[in-house]
């Protein structure tokens, strides 16, 4: 008796090509972060004198970067506050069985 031939799980042509695009936009996305970090960062406020020093600076960096920064493709606002408006406009769905457990 003969098998039939299964199907195969190897992504057809155009979920390969976007997967592929996917990671190339991914990986634009963190060089030009990269970039940012080491021109705002290392390069205008080191050397430090630790790795202790280092990661300090890199928290404070990122906090700036999430927290302060004015964004001007998104009106001169910090991210958060771009973040905070769109969570406090379109929230979160209560799953059915959590909104029962509450009555």
């Amino acid at each position: 008796m003969r098998q039939s031939p299964t199907t195969s799980s190897r992504p057809t042509r155009e979920q390969a090509k976007s997967r592929v695009d996917n990671y190339r936009s991914i990986n634009a996305l963190a060089e030009a972060f990269n970039s940012l970090f080491k021109a705002e960062l290392v390069r205008n406020r080191g050397p430090w004198k630790n790795i202790d020093d280092l990661e300090i600076a890199t928290a404070e960096y990122i906090d700036w970067f999430n927290h302060r920064r004015l964004h001007g493709e998104i009106g001169m606002i910090p991210p958060i506050e771009l973040e905070d408006t769109y969570h406090h406009n379109h929230p979160a769905p209560v799953p059915a069985d959590a909104a029962l457990a509450s009555l």
